[in-house]
């Protein structure tokens, strides 16, 4: 693997759950941006499988293969070891250093504060999150964030809390301890959110394409099965009968081909609806061509790293290796102005 030259380049640090097998949601709200990126910035892209344990600690027998399926998608999607950094997070044992030692700075009510903290308390029902580690997740994403001091966070509007935390916790660490080598340079830069488009994808019922709502399309489906879940997906309830002319804009359908389908295609699906001149069928079966020629190029793509196992093996010890590297450079500093031997 070549290495990545960052002298010049700013940072970037994202990751992603191990949830198994991606679906078109996680494709087009993070992984085809981080294709992106990787050709802007020195990118880590991390498989953060000790986050999943946050709600997941009482079942961990679907952790390890649901990472080889992400880092399986990381790939199939573009994701280039020669152009960025790929890893497991629980590989690089210094992100729970710094999570341990961020820790005793941390006051307990910053945690608390998180929107999303009382928020999956509430609507993740059947486990006990009242665990330490449920509300320290959002240290261990800035502990992520920080061991790289990462420029950039590319993240939803939802994540964005996330990132401001990271900022508090990267100044009170700086007002605390000064950097040995340079003492009027900050140990943490405050990384900054670089807000990533990601186009309203809804799942075949017309909700938030989510596994916890079962209404996914994976970006591994067959195109019968694509074709099979875009048959009963709900349109705009105005268009009862095959006369009835429609709205596109209240139709979750049309929000996909906003995202896959071509112009041209829009503007024939818009005349279409609007004067009944085609019916959902047909609709249905347009957005079904441009998702299934968005995802088969990442199918093949898939196909060749699962048939080579040791590839991908060999490419996540290379990230393993650059990663532990940065992230240990950063370490001896904190160590250091902790006050901790070395």
């Amino acid at each position: 693997m070549s290495n990545l030259t960052s002298d010049s380049q700013k940072r970037v640090l994202s990751g992603m759950r191990p949830t198994g097998k991606l679906h078109l949601g996680n494709y087009m709200g993070a992984l085809y941006n981080w294709v992106r990126l990787q050709h802007e910035y020195e990118c880590y892209f991390c498989i953060v499988d000790w986050h999943a344990l946050t709600t997941d600690y009482a079942d961990t027998s679907q952790v390890a293969e649901n990472t080889r399926e992400v880092a399986l998608d990381f790939l199939a999607a573009g994701l280039d070891p020669e152009k960025c950094v790929l890893f497991i997070q629980s590989h690089v044992k210094q992100h729970a250093e710094l999570h341990l030692l961020l820790s005793m700075i941390t006051p307990l009510g910053w945690l608390e504060r998180v929107p999303t903290y009382k928020e999956q308390q509430e609507n993740i029902t059947g486990k006990d999150l009242t665990t330490y580690g449920f509300l320290g997740y959002p240290l261990l994403q800035s502990a992520d964030i920080l061991i790289y001091k990462a420029d950039f966070v590319p993240v939803g509007q939802d994540q964005v809390a996330h990132v401001e935390l990271t900022r508090e916790i990267a100044r009170r660490f700086n007002q605390f301890y000064s950097n040995p080598i340079h003492p009027d340079a900050p140990i943490f830069p405050e990384p900054q959110v670089l807000l990533t488009p990601s186009p309203k994808l809804p799942g075949t019922d017309g909700r938030k394409m989510s596994k916890s709502y079962g209404n996914t399309i994976l970006l591994t489906d067959p195109e019968p099965v694509i074709r099979q879940k875009l048959k009963p997906m709900v349109t705009d309830p105005a268009r009862i009968r095959r006369t009835d002319p429609g709205n596109p804009e209240v139709c979750p359908v049309f929000d996909l081909h906003k995202v896959f389908s071509s112009a041209e295609t829009q503007q024939k699906v818009r005349q279409g609806c609007t004067t009944a001149g085609i019916g959902c069928i047909e609709c249905k079966s347009w957005v079904a061509d441009a998702i299934v020629a968005e995802v088969v190029p990442i199918q093949e793509r898939r196909r060749r790293y699962e048939n080579d196992p040791g590839l991908v093996k060999d490419i996540l010890a290379d990230g393993e290796h650059r990663a532990s590297a940065r992230a240990e450079q950063t370490m001896c500093q904190v160590r250091a102005a902790m006050g901790l031997a070395e």
